[in-house]
């Protein structure tokens, strides 16, 4: 056994008030909020700031503004969310952001974000799934996009320092208490370590583990559940992930990007290998317009009773459309399929697949400030959990940002300002250390590859833990789980000329199996039917599971009762929902 010469680069020594762990959406509005209250703070990722995940939210942002519908409220925006979640959110965290929205709007306003508008100036505000009223803000198809660029427009006008080369493997914690994090510099391999009094995590969720997914190669690989994991903190509602009903199947590095639902919303049609319609099945009132959850369903019931193509998939075809509308109306999706299939939506249908989009579950958080129960860590964003439940409503994940982002931000500012004293635990660092140069060793003839063991996860998590899952199904998963970690043990991470992607994708893998593990064995104790999580020997929902699976590495999932709704929403949110399409773009 032999260390890499990359192992004995000297260690880098930062030091910062706030460290903001990922440099998208919701990494960014922190940091601008801790700037501007005059707190210092650095904000890191693994990955371009300008091409976070952020960027690839299409559809819009959610707030009550009133522009369109007057009647709209943020009551009536709580109950929505919490109706789309099966009543698994957390009534507490949905008031926080429905009523914090209409703020979060203004911030970006104040920032320039170019928002689309109605002649007389005002927001335009349009129509997403399950929405009782006009409320979802957008930038064409391109709102994530715009958001991130006015945010990061704003961090640089406040000098925000973002080092998006910097992974982070390890939080250091002494006592309970968080004091920085470790990780090392993907471009020359330094190991860094950041003292920091208060850290934020930002860096996403885990939907990259399962085959098909609309994330890309190295983002939400499940880097936050271990991270926060690991220094005390609890994963809430792993199992609880959205598929989204249309990622395309080739090529396969593209494997899961999206088509937009736009396509579906503009009338198109969904076909099984035979040619049939399939939708009249299982919603013959609102067919292809039915909610995310029921087309992922009906798609994958399709594809595994045999009536999908070779490649495992289902068609969608907009070919019947005018091609001036196709261009108008889905340039993105036209010009994806051109650059990746030689494939004209205007002459031939889209082979699709349901793929995994959103960690509706994260970082177990208090509703009040996002703070994770280990004092001075809190996690935003896709990273948390409990506004989405077990659907997410369309437009809400980039809201949310926006409201957790300044809230989390104001809480770590006077976190660190009443600080008195600091305690820094060696052999926390010691321990970071010796995990980074363990993979950085030579293990010869039982060498393993962190991209092939990637690669058996997702395998795994796709045939186990997709969008329908069973006991027998998942027992199998987590025996399959528990070999994979026991080879990973003997993984080895190689340095190239290139940079030092393989060991970035080394601690990939540890947090991917983390990830996989909660999901796993949330999924097994979730015996009921609701939402996006489909148990095939239990298809009723059950009254007595309306809460959430908490998970840690030791204790495993543990079932928490959530409280009641207020009065503010309790009623509209268990009103009859309004099940029209007409009119209605799709989640």
């Amino acid at each position: 056994m032999h260390t890499t010469p990359a192992a004995d680069r000297p260690e880098r020594l930062l030091s910062t008030s706030v460290l903001v762990i990922g440099t998208g959406g919701a990494g960014l509005r922190a940091s601008i909020e801790l700037a501007e209250r005059g707190v210092q703070v650095l904000a890191v990722g693994k990955r371009r700031a300008h091409d976070a995940h952020t960027t690839l939210a299409a559809g819009g942002i959610n707030a009550a503004l009133g522009t369109m519908d007057p009647e709209d409220s943020w009551e009536q925006h709580a109950a929505d969310t919490l109706r789309e979640s099966y009543y698994l959110a957390d009534p507490a965290i949905v008031e926080v952001v429905t009523k914090g929205a209409a703020e979060g709007i203004a911030d970006l306003e104040r920032w320039g974000m170019p928002f689309a508008r109605e002649e007389d100036g005002r927001i335009s505000q349009r129509f997403f799934g399950a929405h009782k009223y006009r409320r979802t803000a957008y930038a064409g198809d391109y709102t994530g996009l715009e958001i991130q660029r006015t945010l990061m427009r704003r961090a640089a006008e406040l000098q925000v320092p973002i080092v998006d080369t910097i992974y982070i493997t390890r939080l250091l914690t002494s006592a309970g208490r968080v004091f920085g994090a470790y990780g090392f510099d993907i471009v020359d391999g330094s190991p860094v370590v950041i003292h920091a009094d208060a850290v934020i995590l930002a860096a996403g969720g885990h939907t990259r583990i399962w085959r098909n997914t609309s994330s890309r190669r190295d983002e939400n690989t499940g880097d936050s559940f271990r991270l926060a994991a690991l220094a005390g903190g609890k994963i809430r509602d792993a199992e609880l992930v959205q598929f989204h009903p249309s990622g395309i199947l080739e090529p396969t590095e593209a494997a899961g990007l999206l088509v937009s639902e736009a396509a579906r919303g503009e009338g198109g049609i969904l076909r099984n290998a035979l040619g049939e319609r399939y939708m009249e099945k299982y919603d013959p009132e609102r067919m292809e317009l039915s909610t995310r959850d029921r087309v992922a369903l009906a798609s994958y019931t399709e594809i595994v009773e045999g009536r999908g193509t070779t490649n495992g998939g289902v068609f969608l075809d907009v070919s019947h459309l005018p091609r001036e509308q196709i261009l108008a109306k889905l340039p993105r999706v036209y010009r994806n399929l051109i650059d990746l299939q030689m494939l004209d939506i205007t002459e031939e249908p889209i082979e699709i697949a349901p793929t995994a989009h959103y960690s509706m579950g994260g970082v177990w958080v208090r509703p009040e400030d996002h703070g994770t129960g280990v004092d001075g860590l809190y996690a935003i964003g896709e990273a948390s959990s409990g506004l989405h439940g077990a659907n997410r409503l369309g437009g809400n994940s980039l809201i949310e940002l926006l409201v957790y982002g300044r809230i989390t931000g104001a809480d770590a500012a006077a976190y660190v300002s009443g600080i008195t004293e600091v305690r820094r635990d060696p052999a926390a660092v010691a321990e970071a250390r010796a995990e980074m140069a363990g993979l950085l060793t030579e293990r010869g003839a039982t060498s393993e590859s962190p991209r092939r063991l990637q690669r058996a996860l997702r395998d795994l998590m796709t045939e186990h833990a997709g969008v329908v899952r069973s006991e027998e199904g998942l027992t199998a998963g987590l025996a399959k789980l528990a070999v994979l970690e026991e080879r990973v043990a003997n993984v080895t991470a190689h340095p190239d000329i290139a940079g030092f992607d393989d060991l970035a994708h080394a601690f990939d893998l540890y947090g991917s199996l983390l990830a996989a593990r909660a999901t796993l064995e949330c999924a097994l104790e979730r015996r009921e039917t609701r939402g996006c999580h489909n148990r095939s020997d239990y298809p009723e929902t059950s009254a007595e599971l309306q809460g959430n699976f908490v998970w840690t590495p030791e204790g495993g999932a543990t079932f928490e009762p959530l409280p009641e709704a207020p009065e503010s929403f309790r009623a509209l949110a268990y009103a009859t929902a309004d099940e029209t399409v007409v009119g209605k773009l799709v989640e």
